[in-house]
């Protein structure tokens, strides 16, 4: 074979496969849309939190306790049960004759304790409390489990999507390498093995970074399920009743821009609109409930009154006649005299609990307003990354993988710099989806925080008269 012939073999062999490159790598786009394509049942992050709110069970065990104590409390209010008696009184133990004595007679007695002070009625008031914390309870795990399914829901998203942009580029080196082999066969030496090998290693980093990507896929929805499932019974069906994700990132509104304008808040302010928050409502209603319990500490300075009634039946006398019967009724009065001590110390108990109690109100407030600040300052970061990847990173790492292919094309460049650079450009549109995730989780994060109890200000008045929304 002539020189010419081979230098003209070989340089149609470079060309066609400079050819093949270009077409699957502009043809990568393409294959991307066709894998997130409309899908029938989309596991949406709003039927998510439906579901997840739906099937919590905690919420049903909150409404029951919340009945529970609210029994308990009208039942703290009723007087405690009197006591009945009845006895055989002063019966001669020579004869056994009820009518021999006329002392002997058949007593029947009742006798009622009151409890000491205004011991009923704060009972009540206390018990009525400690059953008002079940709304904003009920609220604030909402709100928690909102979040939580936001954060998992992102997490099983940013998975299934990177596996999806990864897809794409995955078939482009898969064919890459079934390209570089056959021309490596065929005599492309030199840089042809080199392709080669560049071209295998990618293919085998990207195999890795796919089995990562579904393993925090799988994760993710594992941890979903614990929250969608209705019962234990459906654990094993997994995700099956959906077919997948949403292919556009949910739009969540940020309360702190809707309700603030995006304006600075001082610790002070920030300070007196979280107290609305439920959290802090719960610590609020404790502490109320622990303020009645000094109160109902300082009833035992108070005297206990009873009182007792009993009616004597008497027999005849020797003689035939009639005796009268008696009739006997009573006081009785707990004075506090010599255990002034014991009252004392239970007082100061239940201030000392009282005043706990606000100490733990400090300490969630001061974490609340730490976690808000850390929030809205990753928020502004990820904002400005954001602005740099659209407005800068994106067209950049396009143009360096355009400018690599038309290098190639005009044979002015290496294939490995064609690989590098849209791998730069995969890498930096994961990144891209990362930065949009995070963003959303921090805007999740700041709508807890500034949660308030008036969205359900309804269900709470009805809940506190223990009525079950």
């Amino acid at each position: 074979m002539s020189p010419v012939l081979l230098s003209s073999i070989l340089l149609f062999k470079r060309s066609t496969f400079r050819l093949v490159v270009i077409l699957l790598i502009n043809g990568g786009v393409s294959s991307f849309a066709l894998a997130a394509g409309v899908m029938s049942n989309p596991l949406t992050l709003e039927k998510a939190v439906t579901l997840a709110l739906q099937n919590d069970p905690w919420l049903s065990g909150s409404r029951y306790q919340q009945q529970a104590t609210a029994a308990m409390a009208e039942s703290a209010f009723q007087l405690p049960d009197p006591n009945f008696s009845l006895k055989m009184a002063n019966l001669p133990t020579d004869t056994l004759d009820f009518n021999q004595e006329g002392m002997t007679q058949l007593v029947a007695g009742v006798s009622q304790m009151y409890p000491r002070g205004d011991s009923r009625r704060l009972m009540r008031e206390q018990l009525h409390l400690q059953s008002g914390r079940q709304p904003f309870m009920r609220l604030e795990r909402q709100e928690k489990l909102r979040l939580t399914i936001t954060q998992l829901w992102l997490d099983a998203y940013q998975a299934k999507q990177s596996v999806q942009l990864i897809e794409a580029d995955r078939k482009l080196f898969d064919q890459l390498v079934d390209i570089s082999l056959a021309s490596y066969s065929s005599g492309l030496r030199g840089s042809g093995q080199q392709d080669l090998i560049k071209a295998q290693l990618e293919q085998s980093r990207i195999e890795d970074r796919l089995t990562m990507l579904r393993q925090k896929q799988d994760v993710a929805e594992q941890k979903l399920l614990e929250w969608l499932l209705p019962s234990v019974s459906d654990f094993t069906e997994g995700m099956n009743g959906f077919s997948g994700y949403t292919s556009e990132l949910p739009v969540l509104s940020s309360l702190y821009t809707d309700r603030f304008q995006g304006e600075g808040l001082s610790n002070r302010e920030l300070s007196s609109y979280l107290v609305r928050h439920p959290s802090i409502q719960i610590v609020d209603q404790s502490i109320a409930a622990a303020g009645t319990a000094v109160q109902l500490a300082k009833q035992q300075y108070q005297p206990q009154w009873g009182v007792n009634a009993s009616y004597g039946y008497r027999g005849e006398d020797p003689t035939g006649r009639d005796r009268a019967d008696l009739f006997s009724v009573g006081v009785t009065l707990s004075m506090p005299l010599f255990s002034s001590t014991g009252q004392d110390k239970e007082v100061e108990a239940a201030i000392s609990r009282q005043e706990k109690i606000r100490t733990e109100r400090s300490l969630i407030l001061r974490q609340m307003i730490a976690s808000f600040h850390s929030a809205r300052t990753q928020l502004d970061r990820l904002e400005q990354r954001r602005e740099i990847f659209d407005n800068k990173l994106l067209p950049q790492v396009k143009q360096q993988a355009d400018a690599a292919l038309n290098a190639y094309e005009s044979d002015n460049g290496s294939f490995i710099e064609v690989v590098r650079a849209r791998i730069a450009e995969l890498n930096t549109r994961i990144e891209y989806l990362g930065i949009k995730i995070a963003r959303l989780k921090q805007i999740a994060q700041t709508n807890y925080l500034l949660t308030t109890t008036e969205s359900s200000a309804e269900n709470i008045t009805l809940s506190q008269e223990g009525v079950t929304p």
